[in-house]
């Protein structure tokens, strides 16, 4: 929290600990008065409690960088949110099972652990990404696109009006419909090139294709993207 004599450049002197007189619990009045006196809040909420975490934030309009399991993006909660530009990916922590520095009174237990040069490091579980609602430069990176379409390469599905787009590398430079692209796509979302239209991933919804033996078969999930200024076919 801030310190007295704050001029807008933190410094270590403007921080200070306060004791709660609750449990901490982010739901409590207590804590929801804090929340409002704060311009940024950066932290990493427990997954079980992730998407109520970024509903009170939305709710309270505040800027935020918040670390969150990938497979939190599909979620019922959380997908508007990305659809709506409210919330996107920040830069970096873009790879899988990221190494992070602890401090040296922390516990080193299970194989995802170990000691470099004296200093303690953990492995996070799972897919990490960073949740913001700052804006970057990275986010407004033109994803360039070397495919054409071709219409035996990519198959449509039979439950959604889109095209099956199996890799982000593979998106087709010259098409102007919906298409179904691994949800890695977030990682390159640019707003200004692309519109999302749906996500395709949940019970009846899971994207279908026609097998070889004539049989439907299901396809991992899908975010369901327009391009907004396809080029031209030659």
């Amino acid at each position: 929290m801030r310190g007295g004599g704050w001029d807008g450049n933190p410094q270590s002197s403007d921080i200070r600990q306060i004791t709660l007189d609750g449990d901490g619990d982010f739901r409590s009045e207590e804590c929801i008065g804090f929340l409002n006196q704060a311009d940024i809040v950066v932290t990493n909420p427990p997954f079980s409690l992730f998407r109520e975490y970024i509903a009170q934030l939305v709710e309270h309009d505040k800027n935020f960088i918040v670390m969150g399991n990938m497979n939190a993006t599909s979620t019922k909660d959380i997908f508007p949110l990305f659809q709506e530009n409210k919330v996107w990916y920040g830069p970096s922590l873009q790879g899988t099972r990221i190494w992070f520095g602890v401090p040296d009174h922390y516990p080193l237990t299970g194989p995802d652990t170990e000691v470099r040069d004296g200093s303690k490091f953990v492995k996070t579980k799972g897919v990490v990404r960073w949740f913001t609602n700052l804006d970057h430069s990275e986010r407004h990176k033109e994803l360039h696109l070397h495919r054409s379409y071709e219409s035996d390469k990519y198959p449509k599905y039979l439950n959604h009006d889109a095209i099956e787009v199996s890799a982000v590398k593979e998106i087709p430079v010259d098409y102007a419909g919906v298409m179904g692209v691994p949800i890695s796509f977030m990682d390159k979302y640019n707003p200004d090139q692309f519109e999302i239209v749906d996500i395709a991933c949940r019970g009846k919804d899971v994207p279908l294709l026609r097998g070889e033996d004539g049989e439907p078969r299901r396809v991992y999930s899908r975010i369901l993207v327009r391009n907004r200024n396809p080029e031209s076919s030659t």
